[in-house]
Order: C-alpha cells, then sequence, then structure tokens
C-alpha cells in the first residue's frame, strides 16, 4: 500500500526491492505476483504484474522472520502499510507503533501454530494395584 502519490512504477520497483530482501532470508521463493485481470485495451500482450504484490513461498519456521523483515523494510519507504495474506487470514501492518505491530504479528502467528496441550489439565497414568 503506497502512499496517496505513489504510481504503479513506484510500487512494481519497491515490490522487487522487497523481493530481493526477501530472497537472502532463504525463503523458498518470492516473486512479483501476477494479476489476474486482462490486459487494457492497447498494451502489449504477456502476464501483467500486479504493482505492490509479492508472493512469498516459505517454511513456516521462517514465517516470523518474513514478517519482521517486511516491517522493518516498510519504515523507510514510501509506504503505508503491508498486507499479508496465509491461508485466508491477514494481517496489515501500517503505522502502528513497533509495540502494537510486535503485538499483530505474535497474534497472527499464534493462529498457525498448533494447539498446546496444557499439562496440568492432562490426567496421569495411575499405578495399577492388584
Amino acid at each position: 500500500m503506497g502512499l496517496p502519490d505513489t504510481d504503479e512504477d513506484e510500487l512494481l520497483q519497491l515490490s522487487s526491492q522487497l523481493r530481493r530482501s526477501l530472497l537472502e532470508l532463504d525463503v523458498e521463493d518470492a516473486r512479483l505476483a501476477r494479476s489476474a485481470g486482462d490486459a487494457p485495451p492497447g498494451a502489449k500482450s504477456g502476464e501483467l504484474i500486479a504493482a505492490g504484490a509479492v508472493v512469498v513461498t516459505a517454511v513456516p519456521f521462517i514465517l516470523r522472520q518474513v514478517l519482521q523483515l517486511a516491517d522493518t523494510w516498510m519504515q523507510n519507504r514510501p509506504v503505508r502499510g503491508i498486507k499479508v495474506e496465509l491461508e485466508d487470514r491477514t494481517i496489515e501492518l501500517s503505522d502502528a507503533s513497533a509495540v502494537e505491530r510486535e503485538r499483530l504479528i505474535d497474534a497472527f502467528l499464534a493462529q498457525f501454530e498448533p494447539p498446546h496441550e496444557d499439562e496440568s489439565d492432562t490426567e496421569q497414568p495411575q499405578p495399577l494395584t492388584s
């Protein structure tokens, strides 16, 4: 999400910068997203790039690093926010404070963690007596 005066070319350039940074993280893949729409009349044929969108393929344990990199990257760019979608869930990092953004990241990632069994609630096996 660029600032109001950010045009598509600038968004594409920013997306490419973010993609290069993500590739340094050891993600499996990071590529500019393709647009699902048709080319405007008079445009050259070929796939359209969705301005400002990067698709990342990564193993789950690196997701926190991806979100933190995107958050840090955004701070010094003419970008007002970053939206991340994963398994029909979305997180938007924007002009919130650093502490608030960290809480948002924690809450977002918690949705994907397997439920933890509370050891105090589990029954302990009883010794057999005869």
